[in-house]
């Protein structure tokens, strides 16, 4: 590998993402272009290889972002399923805080869900949240993010 920046990215959906510091360790190790995308709330980096983005414009200016500048070779790390499959509609690679990727044989299966849940919360059938993020969630999500990336690279 050389020291130039490959040409993959990997965009981070930054509001309240668990994983940040893992993502830039692992980026920093393949010399990967980061965008920490948020609507506020994060520190800007001396690094020159993050890019950190603050958006304007409502709920999902983030994604947005994200969506119109992610690429085939890249990868986007988000637990919002409808940015995740415009992510893989371009060709890029998405995979969640916890480590669990998404992929074309399911993102249809996980929108669907994620209306039923949405309509379950509304009717108040359901009033849990998400587990709480453990330690196998990061690691998992290490592993996968060391897995996606060097796939990208490979592109």
């Amino acid at each position: 590998m050389t020291d130039a920046p490959s040409r993959t990215e990997i965009y981070v959906d930054a509001d309240a993402c668990p994983v940040r510091d893992e993502t830039l360790r692992v980026a920093a190790r393949h010399k990967v272009r980061v965008h920490l995308v948020s609507d506020g709330g994060i520190r800007p980096s001396q690094d020159p290889m993050v890019n950190v983005v603050f958006v304007t414009g409502g709920a999902d200016a983030a994604d947005d972002w994200i969506a119109e500048h992610i690429g085939p070779r890249d990868v986007c790390v988000t637990n919002d399923i409808p940015l995740a499959s415009r992510c893989l509609e371009a060709g890029a690679q998405a995979i969640r805080p916890n480590g669990r990727p998404f992929d074309a044989a399911s993102i249809g299966m996980a929108l669907a869900q994620r209306e039923l849940m949405s309509t379950l919360r509304e009717t108040g059938a359901i009033t849990g949240g998400p587990r709480p993020f453990s330690k196998a969630d990061r690691s998992a999500f290490l592993n996968q993010l060391e897995t996606s990336v060097r796939a990208a690279l490979r592109r």
